[in-house]
């Protein structure tokens, strides 16, 4: 393929987080995205052809599109346009947003319509809860007139719960992106099954103050450096072939 080094790291990235979401079943059959920044002035982004499950998708596969989901590289793949409407919004809110992830997982749905959505109620919640922002529902998200209200809702947060859609976060990277997810995701799957059980005990406001610094000594520093070396191993040994 015809890119430059860092498109192709960029791409090689982005597969495995599609790839690393199949392993660990986030998957909704073809129907959610996860979308990446290519660095420069351009606004360009590479996302998953439409149509490939993403256990299917490489680096060479992956699709780039301007911010109106426009291809731009020669690809025989389809792009879902009205699936990149809540991606490129907030690209376009937030300059640190070079990865957004969006998924539809049974615990994210089922928490998502729940009125007092994430409950501070295991050690997951805690790094999410104080940031966690919402948006309500306003049906399939394909109008424009939705965008500036998603993006008021999201503000500065990383982590945001669609009112009866699913899940999103944001990264400053691919591996932050998923990582983000997958303490969302572990946190909405404690609490269905937490809540299938007796009364719930809720985590005193005091210990979720300073949860940022906490995460930060939790992973030595090094943010989602620590685990993404290990995920990348995984999909080396359970779903080779991602960085063709």
């Amino acid at each position: 393929m015809n890119c430059s080094p860092e498109e192709w790291k960029l791409r090689v990235e982005l597969a495995a987080a599609y790839r690393l979401a199949a392993l660990y079943g986030w998957t909704d059959l073809v129907f959610t995205h996860i979308s990446a920044r290519i660095p420069g002035p351009e606004h360009h982004f590479l996302i998953n052809p439409y149509g490939l499950l993403f256990e299917e998708i490489t680096a060479s596969s992956l699709v780039k599109v301007d911010q109106h989901a426009n291809k731009l590289s020669d690809s025989p793949h389809p792009v879902n346009p009205a699936g990149f409407v809540i991606h490129s919004c907030i690209h376009a809110a937030r300059e640190d947003a070079a990865c957004v992830m969006h998924t539809h997982t049974r615990a994210g749905v089922a928490v998502s319509a729940q009125k007092v959505g994430l409950l501070p109620i295991s050690q997951q919640s805690t790094f999410v809860v104080p940031t966690l922002a919402y948006h309500d529902y306003e049906g399939v998200a394909l109008r424009d007139g939705e965008k500036p209200r998603l993006q008021a809702d999201l503000g500065t947060s990383h982590f945001l719960m669609l009112r009866n859609h699913g899940l999103l976060t944001i990264g400053r990277s691919i591996p932050e992106a998923w990582l983000n997810m997958y303490i969302l995701e572990n946190a909405c799957r404690i609490q269905i099954d937490a809540q299938t059980g007796g009364e719930l005990t809720l985590i005193s406001p005091d210990i979720l103050q300073g949860t940022a610094e906490v995460l930060k000594h939790a992973t030595a520093g090094q943010g989602p450096g620590i685990a993404w070396p290990a995920l990348l191993r995984k999909l080396d040994r359970e779903s080779p072939g991602y960085a063709d």
